[in-house]
């Protein structure tokens, strides 16, 4: 089954609701800011959110909310929300510690997120991950986020590997379409169902016995 995937070079990890389980965290902040505007937060909008830039997002939510052009305040207010809710609550994805650890100091590591810096730092630190995953390609990092190559191929540069050398981890359509985009092998965790969602490999969690083998062979 890992076959596809070889013997990377590097591996790039996704942080939201792939390492961290704060894909909740990001919905009750939604919900909240939502219920602050007087909507309601569906299923359906939160498969149009998942994996999205917070650009994106609070320009949704502009939109949504017959708002047009509060995207600066939608963003202030969605970014101090999710930060308190992620401190309160924000803990490992199942086998994300324990592959990271398997992987750390054999292949070169990198974290690479739609999210801005300060909550992938808030969000690897909570789950205990920040000391071995000093690469990291935030938001901020790159013009184009996720579903756009920016990210991944950035990240890359910085491993000091070509992309089809490198293995990525995602959880969302945005992300994978990101790393295919980029020329990267793609293992997909999904956090829910996705039409489109086609990566290299599909495992139901990182504690996969196929995927946990793979890595302990590199």
């Amino acid at each position: 089954m890992t076959a596809v995937l070889g013997r990377p070079a590097a591996i790039a990890f996704d942080c939201d609701g792939l390492l961290v389980e704060t894909e909740s965290s990001w919905t009750i902040a939604e919900s909240a800011v939502f219920a602050r505007h007087g909507l309601d937060y569906t299923e359906e909008l939160k498969r149009q959110l998942i994996g999205t830039s917070i650009d994106f997002t609070v320009a949704a939510m502009a939109t949504w909310f017959g708002r047009p052009g509060s995207e600066a305040e939608l963003k202030a207010e969605l970014t101090a929300t999710v930060a308190d809710v992620i401190a309160a609550r924000a803990e490992p994805m199942p086998g994300a510690v324990e592959l990271v650890g398997d992987l750390a100091g054999r292949l070169p590591l990198a974290v690479v997120s739609n999210s801005a810096r300060h909550l992938v730092d808030l969000a690897l630190g909570c789950a205990g991950l920040i000391d071995v995953l000093p690469v990291i390609v935030a938001a901020e990092d790159v013009l184009h986020g996720k579903p756009a190559p920016d990210l991944y191929v950035r990240a890359c540069a910085l491993l000091g590997v070509r992309p089809s050398q490198a293995v990525a981890f995602e959880d969302s359509l945005v992300g994978v379409d990101a790393a295919k985009a980029a020329g990267l092998r793609v293992v997909g965790v999904p956090t829910m169902p996705q039409v489109g969602f086609e990566p290299d490999l599909v495992v139901s969690s990182l504690a996969d016995p196929a995927i946990v083998d793979w890595a302990r062979q590199l």
